[in-house]
């Protein structure tokens, strides 16, 4: 029982806020055409898509916000019994702020408040992957300020910092030979810094060519808080107290193109390319160790993905837009490592949306996304837990843009 407490605080809270916990949901405009827009402009929210096109507006001042709501499914079979359970996920709701203001005719600046990672997993507590999770919630919000300059009519850059605030908690058994019902709950708080540049190019009258970076940031957490709730005899084996870990967040490359084929209607295509490769291990370092609480280094060994995206957009009216896109996100998780935690596979989403304007410096926009997961049969071989998963999700989305 030396090592007891490994592969199930091994499996790292902190890593939801990546892999399975992604949300691209950062505007509802870009979320109806596949969640593109790295290379066109849709308002403010090109802060986040790409900070070079935002002051392609000829507006002063333009405002967007926005939120999402998840409706999302996992069910896992065991191959060896046959027997599935599935999770019971709370509503998520992804927001959105953004605000550009024209400085002069060069140079604009930005601030966008969203939340790119952040969501709930429910497994219940009595689950057969309880030992390896059994719930754990997600809260994470960027704060983003931003400048673009426009070097000529064809050419634009754009920079910004990113601030990352969030929160976790999660709950999981511990089995223990003693007591039916022990269990560990962890949560904290953490921060991280980074940035974000894009670069656009009207190459022609009708191509544009975006490109984009956002930073690794490293989010550090010094003084997360561990509790265990076991049998009175085992309770100097498993103390509560504190622990520290550091998690990175990888960087993501975005390379887009539209093409406006007529007056009406504009096509894009995007990929994502996330380096995902920087998770190679993830450490935990408890404040108080015991014979059955020790220190714990975790592979991972997260590969590289990309994200392959496809949508358009047509004018149906002066005051109505209408969208569609598709995307391919590759799940960065090996088979090897697979866990309930993430249980993020090759994803397939579909998205459909509409603008109303119903005056001129206000539109009303909706989205819908739905995700299929593609089934997978995987294991968390450090726990020898595995099966077949299967995920899905429904997303409607609602946003208001406002300009003057």
């Amino acid at each position: 029982m030396k090592k007891l407490l490994l592969p199930i605080l091994g499996l790292a809270p902190l890593f939801m806020w990546a892999g399975g916990f992604q949300v691209n949901l950062q505007g509802t405009k870009q979320t109806g055409m596949g969640h593109l827009g790295t290379s066109f402009y849709l308002g403010a929210s090109s802060t986040y898509f790409n900070p070079a096109m935002m002051g392609m507006d000829s507006s002063k001042v333009n405002i967007e916000v926005g939120a999402s709501f998840i409706t999302s499914n996992v069910t896992y079979q065991n191959q060896s019994t046959g027997i599935s359970e599935e999770t019971d996920n709370p509503m998520g709701t992804p927001f959105y702020f953004y605000l550009t203001y024209k400085i002069n005719e060069d140079l604009t600046a930005g601030l966008g408040v969203y939340t790119p990672f952040g969501s709930s997993v429910e497994w219940g507590e009595d689950w057969s992957g309880k030992n390896l999770i059994q719930d754990i919630s997600l809260r994470a919000i960027y704060f983003q300020p931003t400048l673009s300059y426009n070097v000529n009519e064809n050419l634009s850059v754009g920079a910004g910092l990113t601030y990352v605030m969030g929160a976790f908690e999660i709950n999981r058994a511990v089995p223990a030979p003693i007591g039916n019902n022990n269990s560990t709950h962890l949560e904290g708080d953490e921060t991280g810094i980074g940035f974000n540049a894009g670069i656009y190019y009207q190459a022609t009258e009708k191509i544009g060519v975006g490109l984009t970076y956002r930073s690794q940031v490293d989010i550090e957490l010094e003084d997360g808080d561990v509790d265990f709730t076991v049998d009175p005899s085992l309770a100097a084996s498993f103390p509560d107290g504190k622990f520290a870990a550091t998690l990175p967040l990888p960087a993501t490359a975005t390379l887009g193109i539209s093409y406006q084929a007529s007056a009406d209607l504009m096509v894009a295509v995007e990929a994502n390319f996330v380096q995902w490769s920087e998770y190679e291990s993830l450490d935990f370092d408890f404040a108080t160790n015991t014979s059955r609480l020790e220190d714990s280094q975790n592979p991972r060994n997260y590969e590289d993905a990309v994200i392959i995206r496809v949508g358009g957009q047509y004018a149906v009216c002066d005051i109505l837009d209408v969208r569609a896109g598709f995307y391919y996100d590759q799940s960065p998780i090996t088979d090897e490592y697979f866990n309930p935690e993430t249980p993020n596979t090759d994803n397939l989403g579909f998205t459909a949306g509409l603008s109303v304007r119903p005056m001129d410096n206000l539109s009303i926009d909706a989205s819908i996304l739905y995700i299929s997961g593609q089934e997978r049969e995987s294991e968390y071989q450090p726990a020898g837990f595995g099966g077949k998963y299967k995920a899905t999700s429904v997303i409607p989305g609602i946003g208001l843009n406002f300009n003057f």
